[in-house]
Protein backbone atom coordinates (compact mmCIF):
# COMPACT_ATOMS: atom_id res chain seq x y z
CA UNK A 1 0.00 0.00 0.00
CA UNK A 2 1.24 3.50 -0.84
CA UNK A 3 0.82 5.60 2.32
CA UNK A 4 1.81 9.20 2.85
CA UNK A 5 2.49 10.55 6.35
CA UNK A 6 1.91 14.30 6.63
CA UNK A 7 3.82 15.64 9.62
CA UNK A 8 7.34 14.83 10.81
CA UNK A 9 6.88 15.36 14.53
CA UNK A 10 7.43 12.50 16.94
CA UNK A 11 4.12 10.76 16.17
CA UNK A 12 4.43 11.14 12.40
CA UNK A 13 7.98 9.76 12.49
CA UNK A 14 6.98 6.81 14.68
CA UNK A 15 4.07 5.88 12.40
CA UNK A 16 6.09 6.31 9.21
CA UNK A 17 8.70 3.94 10.65
CA UNK A 18 6.02 1.41 11.65
CA UNK A 19 4.35 1.47 8.24
CA UNK A 20 7.66 1.11 6.40
CA UNK A 21 8.63 -1.87 8.54
CA UNK A 22 5.21 -3.36 7.75
CA UNK A 23 6.23 -3.38 4.09
CA UNK A 24 4.31 -0.36 2.81
CA UNK A 25 5.64 2.27 0.45
CA UNK A 26 5.89 5.36 2.66
CA UNK A 27 6.35 9.01 1.78
CA UNK A 28 6.96 11.42 4.70
CA UNK A 29 6.12 15.10 4.30
CA UNK A 30 8.30 17.37 6.45
CA UNK A 31 8.34 21.13 6.86
CA UNK A 32 11.64 23.01 6.53
CA UNK A 33 11.74 23.48 10.33
CA UNK A 34 11.46 19.71 10.82
CA UNK A 35 14.84 19.22 9.14
CA UNK A 36 13.95 17.23 6.01
CA UNK A 37 17.60 17.20 4.95
CA UNK A 38 18.71 15.41 8.12
CA UNK A 39 15.75 13.04 7.91
CA UNK A 40 16.66 12.19 4.33
CA UNK A 41 20.43 11.96 4.71
CA UNK A 42 20.96 10.78 8.28
CA UNK A 43 17.56 9.07 8.83
CA UNK A 44 17.13 10.58 12.30
CA UNK A 45 15.52 13.44 14.24
CA UNK A 46 17.44 14.21 17.45
CA UNK A 47 14.81 16.73 18.49
CA UNK A 48 11.65 14.63 18.09
CA UNK A 49 12.84 11.02 18.40
CA UNK A 50 16.43 10.87 19.69
CA UNK A 51 18.09 7.49 19.25
CA UNK A 52 15.62 6.26 16.61
CA UNK A 53 16.70 5.53 13.02
CA UNK A 54 14.23 5.75 10.13
CA UNK A 55 14.21 2.92 7.57
CA UNK A 56 15.99 3.77 4.31
CA UNK A 57 12.88 3.03 2.23
CA UNK A 58 10.98 6.04 3.63
CA UNK A 59 10.89 8.81 1.01
CA UNK A 60 11.27 12.17 2.78
CA UNK A 61 9.83 15.12 0.84
CA UNK A 62 8.80 18.74 1.16
CA UNK A 63 5.91 17.99 -1.20
CA UNK A 64 2.77 15.90 -0.81
CA UNK A 65 1.37 13.46 -3.34
CA UNK A 66 -2.40 13.82 -3.90
CA UNK A 67 -2.66 10.31 -5.33
CA UNK A 68 -1.42 8.12 -2.46
CA UNK A 69 -3.75 5.31 -1.42
CA UNK A 70 -3.86 6.58 2.16
CA UNK A 71 -2.67 9.67 4.01
CA UNK A 72 -1.88 9.82 7.72
CA UNK A 73 -2.53 13.33 9.00
CA UNK A 74 -0.09 13.71 11.90
CA UNK A 75 -0.07 17.47 12.50
CA UNK A 76 -1.14 19.44 15.61
CA UNK A 77 -4.90 19.89 15.80
CA UNK A 78 -4.74 23.68 15.44
CA UNK A 79 -2.83 23.27 12.15
CA UNK A 80 -5.11 20.60 10.67
CA UNK A 81 -7.42 22.89 8.69
CA UNK A 82 -4.57 24.83 7.06
CA UNK A 83 -2.63 21.67 6.17
CA UNK A 84 -5.65 19.95 4.57
CA UNK A 85 -6.53 23.12 2.66
CA UNK A 86 -2.96 23.51 1.40
CA UNK A 87 -2.43 19.83 0.53
CA UNK A 88 -5.55 18.39 -1.14
CA UNK A 89 -5.93 14.67 -1.77
CA UNK A 90 -8.12 12.70 -4.14
CA UNK A 91 -11.40 11.21 -2.94
CA UNK A 92 -9.92 7.73 -3.38
CA UNK A 93 -7.26 8.48 -0.74
CA UNK A 94 -8.12 7.13 2.71
CA UNK A 95 -7.76 9.96 5.23
CA UNK A 96 -6.39 8.77 8.58
CA UNK A 97 -6.48 11.29 11.40
CA UNK A 98 -4.07 10.78 14.30
CA UNK A 99 -4.33 14.29 15.81
CA UNK A 100 -6.16 14.77 19.11
CA UNK A 101 -8.01 18.03 19.56
CA UNK A 102 -11.14 20.12 18.97
CA UNK A 103 -10.98 23.23 16.80
CA UNK A 104 -11.49 26.36 18.89
CA UNK A 105 -13.62 28.55 16.64
CA UNK A 106 -15.84 25.93 15.02
CA UNK A 107 -15.83 23.36 17.89
CA UNK A 108 -15.40 20.68 15.24
CA UNK A 109 -13.61 17.40 15.92
CA UNK A 110 -10.60 16.64 13.73
CA UNK A 111 -12.51 14.19 11.53
CA UNK A 112 -15.14 16.91 10.97
CA UNK A 113 -12.47 19.49 10.11
CA UNK A 114 -10.93 17.14 7.54
CA UNK A 115 -14.33 16.34 5.99
CA UNK A 116 -15.32 20.00 6.01
CA UNK A 117 -12.22 21.13 4.14
CA UNK A 118 -11.72 18.28 1.68
CA UNK A 119 -14.04 16.53 -0.76
CA UNK A 120 -16.78 14.53 1.01
CA UNK A 121 -14.94 11.35 1.94
CA UNK A 122 -15.04 9.23 5.11
CA UNK A 123 -12.28 9.73 7.66
CA UNK A 124 -10.76 7.07 9.91
CA UNK A 125 -9.39 8.19 13.27
CA UNK A 126 -6.59 6.14 14.82
CA UNK A 127 -6.38 6.80 18.55
CA UNK A 128 -5.51 5.25 21.89
CA UNK A 129 -2.72 5.03 24.49
CA UNK A 130 0.33 5.39 22.27
CA UNK A 131 3.29 7.58 23.11
CA UNK A 132 5.51 7.94 20.04
CA UNK A 133 8.68 7.39 22.06
CA UNK A 134 7.55 3.84 22.90
CA UNK A 135 6.00 2.94 19.54
CA UNK A 136 9.23 3.98 17.81
CA UNK A 137 11.11 1.49 20.00
CA UNK A 138 8.72 -1.36 19.20
CA UNK A 139 7.19 -1.52 22.66
CA UNK A 140 3.67 -3.03 22.62
CA UNK A 141 0.71 -0.71 22.02
CA UNK A 142 -3.00 -1.11 21.19
CA UNK A 143 -5.17 1.48 19.44
CA UNK A 144 -8.60 1.88 17.85
CA UNK A 145 -9.40 2.70 14.20
CA UNK A 146 -12.80 4.39 14.21
CA UNK A 147 -15.03 5.54 11.38
CA UNK A 148 -18.40 5.25 9.69
CA UNK A 149 -17.02 3.06 6.88
CA UNK A 150 -16.33 -0.41 8.33
CA UNK A 151 -14.35 -1.61 5.29
CA UNK A 152 -12.11 1.45 5.45
CA UNK A 153 -11.50 0.92 9.18
CA UNK A 154 -10.48 -2.66 8.45
CA UNK A 155 -8.05 -1.49 5.75
CA UNK A 156 -6.43 0.87 8.25
CA UNK A 157 -6.36 -1.90 10.84
CA UNK A 158 -4.57 -4.23 8.41
CA UNK A 159 -2.07 -1.55 7.36
CA UNK A 160 -0.90 -0.79 10.90
CA UNK A 161 -1.13 -4.19 12.62
CA UNK A 162 2.21 -5.71 13.62
CA UNK A 163 3.71 -7.91 16.31
CA UNK A 164 3.95 -4.89 18.60
CA UNK A 165 1.11 -2.68 17.34
CA UNK A 166 -2.42 -4.03 17.75
CA UNK A 167 -5.42 -2.23 16.23
CA UNK A 168 -9.11 -2.72 16.98
CA UNK A 169 -12.00 -1.18 15.02
CA UNK A 170 -14.98 0.88 16.16
CA UNK A 171 -17.92 2.63 14.48
CA UNK A 172 -18.00 5.30 17.23
CA UNK A 173 -15.76 7.99 15.77
CA UNK A 174 -17.42 10.64 17.95
CA UNK A 175 -16.45 8.84 21.16
CA UNK A 176 -12.96 7.95 19.97
CA UNK A 177 -12.26 11.52 18.86
CA UNK A 178 -13.59 13.08 22.06
CA UNK A 179 -11.79 10.62 24.31
CA UNK A 180 -8.48 11.36 22.60
CA UNK A 181 -8.94 15.12 22.81
CA UNK A 182 -10.48 15.62 26.25
CA UNK A 183 -8.07 13.39 28.16
CA UNK A 184 -5.38 16.02 27.53
CA UNK A 185 -7.32 18.48 29.69
CA UNK A 186 -7.51 16.03 32.59
CA UNK A 187 -3.79 15.27 32.14
CA UNK A 188 -2.96 18.91 32.83
CA UNK A 189 -4.85 18.60 36.13
CA UNK A 190 -2.99 15.33 36.82
CA UNK A 191 0.31 17.14 36.34
CA UNK A 192 -0.74 19.78 38.86
CA UNK A 193 -1.63 16.94 41.25
CA UNK A 194 1.86 15.46 40.80
CA UNK A 195 3.52 18.84 41.10
CA UNK A 196 1.85 19.48 44.46
CA UNK A 197 2.62 15.89 45.57
CA UNK A 198 -1.01 15.28 46.48
CA UNK A 199 -0.57 11.50 46.43
CA UNK A 200 -1.86 8.43 44.65
CA UNK A 201 -5.35 8.59 46.17
CA UNK A 202 -5.93 12.07 44.81
CA UNK A 203 -4.62 11.20 41.38
CA UNK A 204 -6.74 8.05 41.12
CA UNK A 205 -9.82 10.08 42.05
CA UNK A 206 -8.90 12.77 39.55
CA UNK A 207 -8.55 10.27 36.69
CA UNK A 208 -11.81 8.53 37.58
CA UNK A 209 -13.84 11.71 37.94
CA UNK A 210 -12.16 13.09 34.84
CA UNK A 211 -13.41 10.10 32.89
CA UNK A 212 -16.90 10.69 34.28
CA UNK A 213 -17.08 14.24 32.93
CA UNK A 214 -15.54 13.25 29.59
CA UNK A 215 -18.21 10.55 29.28
CA UNK A 216 -21.02 12.95 30.20
CA UNK A 217 -20.04 15.35 27.44
CA UNK A 218 -19.42 12.53 24.95
CA UNK A 219 -22.83 10.97 25.51
CA UNK A 220 -24.49 14.40 25.19
CA UNK A 221 -22.78 14.74 21.80
CA UNK A 222 -23.92 11.34 20.54
CA UNK A 223 -21.08 9.00 21.55
CA UNK A 224 -21.57 5.51 22.96
CA UNK A 225 -20.82 5.46 26.71
CA UNK A 226 -18.87 2.18 26.53
CA UNK A 227 -16.34 3.76 24.18
CA UNK A 228 -14.98 5.74 27.13
CA UNK A 229 -14.27 2.53 29.04
CA UNK A 230 -12.03 1.38 26.17
CA UNK A 231 -8.61 2.14 24.75
CA UNK A 232 -9.45 5.59 23.39
CA UNK A 233 -11.13 6.56 26.66
CA UNK A 234 -9.82 5.13 29.90
CA UNK A 235 -6.72 3.68 28.22
CA UNK A 236 -5.54 6.97 26.72
CA UNK A 237 -6.53 8.86 29.87
CA UNK A 238 -4.39 6.62 32.11
CA UNK A 239 -1.27 6.83 29.98
CA UNK A 240 -1.52 10.59 29.46
CA UNK A 241 -2.06 11.28 33.16
CA UNK A 242 0.72 8.95 34.30
CA UNK A 243 3.49 8.86 31.69
CA UNK A 244 6.74 10.80 31.82
CA UNK A 245 6.31 11.24 28.04
CA UNK A 246 3.07 13.22 28.45
CA UNK A 247 3.44 16.87 27.46
CA UNK A 248 0.13 17.82 29.05
CA UNK A 249 1.00 16.23 32.38
CA UNK A 250 4.39 17.96 32.20
CA UNK A 251 2.63 21.29 31.65
CA UNK A 252 0.56 20.71 34.78
CA UNK A 253 3.70 20.00 36.81
CA UNK A 254 5.31 23.20 35.56
CA UNK A 255 2.19 25.19 36.47
CA UNK A 256 2.33 23.73 40.00
CA UNK A 257 5.94 24.91 40.25
CA UNK A 258 4.84 28.46 39.47
CA UNK A 259 5.56 28.66 35.72
CA UNK A 260 3.11 30.60 33.58
CA UNK A 261 1.16 28.31 31.18
CA UNK A 262 2.07 30.44 28.16
CA UNK A 263 5.79 29.88 28.78
CA UNK A 264 5.61 26.08 28.43
CA UNK A 265 5.71 25.85 24.62
CA UNK A 266 8.41 28.53 24.45
CA UNK A 267 10.79 26.64 26.74
CA UNK A 268 9.93 23.04 25.83
CA UNK A 269 9.37 23.62 22.06
CA UNK A 270 6.54 21.09 22.32
CA UNK A 271 2.78 21.51 21.76
CA UNK A 272 0.53 20.68 24.71
CA UNK A 273 -2.75 20.03 22.90
CA UNK A 274 -4.74 20.24 26.13
CA UNK A 275 -4.41 24.03 26.35
CA UNK A 276 -6.43 24.79 23.22
CA UNK A 277 -8.72 21.80 23.86
CA UNK A 278 -9.65 23.23 27.27
CA UNK A 279 -11.17 26.27 25.55
CA UNK A 280 -13.19 24.06 23.20
CA UNK A 281 -14.24 21.71 26.00
CA UNK A 282 -15.64 24.54 28.10
CA UNK A 283 -17.54 25.92 25.11
CA UNK A 284 -19.00 22.47 24.35
CA UNK A 285 -19.90 21.86 28.00
CA UNK A 286 -21.85 25.10 28.11
CA UNK A 287 -23.46 24.44 24.75
CA UNK A 288 -24.67 20.99 25.83
CA UNK A 289 -25.29 22.00 29.48
CA UNK A 290 -22.92 19.39 30.85
CA UNK A 291 -21.17 19.77 34.20
CA UNK A 292 -17.36 19.44 33.89
CA UNK A 293 -15.86 20.69 37.18
CA UNK A 294 -12.26 19.54 36.59
CA UNK A 295 -12.21 21.03 33.11
CA UNK A 296 -13.70 24.23 34.52
CA UNK A 297 -10.88 24.57 37.04
CA UNK A 298 -8.21 23.83 34.42
CA UNK A 299 -9.75 26.57 32.28
CA UNK A 300 -9.67 29.03 35.20
CA UNK A 301 -5.98 28.30 35.82
CA UNK A 302 -4.98 28.49 32.15
CA UNK A 303 -7.02 31.49 31.03
CA UNK A 304 -8.24 33.40 34.08
CA UNK A 305 -5.13 33.41 36.26
CA UNK A 306 -6.63 31.28 39.03
CA UNK A 307 -4.31 29.94 41.73
CA UNK A 308 -3.95 26.18 41.07
CA UNK A 309 -3.97 25.41 44.82
CA UNK A 310 -7.26 27.26 45.17
CA UNK A 311 -8.61 25.27 42.23
CA UNK A 312 -7.74 22.03 44.02
CA UNK A 313 -9.61 23.27 47.12
CA UNK A 314 -12.58 24.31 44.98
CA UNK A 315 -12.90 20.77 43.64
CA UNK A 316 -12.69 19.20 47.10
CA UNK A 317 -15.24 21.63 48.57
CA UNK A 318 -17.98 20.92 46.02
CA UNK A 319 -21.34 19.83 47.41
CA UNK A 320 -22.00 16.17 48.27
CA UNK A 321 -23.31 14.09 45.37
CA UNK A 322 -24.12 10.49 44.41
CA UNK A 323 -21.24 9.00 42.38
CA UNK A 324 -23.42 7.77 39.52
CA UNK A 325 -26.11 10.43 39.65
CA UNK A 326 -29.62 9.13 39.03
CA UNK A 327 -28.34 5.59 38.61
CA UNK A 328 -27.61 5.59 42.34
CA UNK A 329 -31.08 6.71 43.39
CA UNK A 330 -33.32 4.19 45.24
CA UNK A 331 -35.84 2.54 42.95
CA UNK A 332 -39.53 2.64 43.78
CA UNK A 333 -41.85 -0.34 43.76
Amino acid sequence: MYIQVVGAGSWGLALARLLALNGHRVRLWARDEDGPGMLRDERRSPHYLPGVTLPEQIDVSRDTDPDSEAVVLAVPSHAMRAVVETHPFSCETIRINVAKGIENDSLLRMDEVIEHVSVPCPVVTLSGPSHAEEVARDLPASLVAAGSDADMCEQVQAAFMSDTFRVYTSPDIIGVELGGALKNVIAIAAGVCDGFQLGDNAKAALITRGLAEITRLGVAMGAAPLTFAGLSGMGDLIVTCASRHSRNRALGERIASGEAPEDFEKTSHMVAEGVRTTQSAIALARKHRVEMPITEQVYRVLFEGADPRQSVHALMERGAKAELGNLDAPRKG
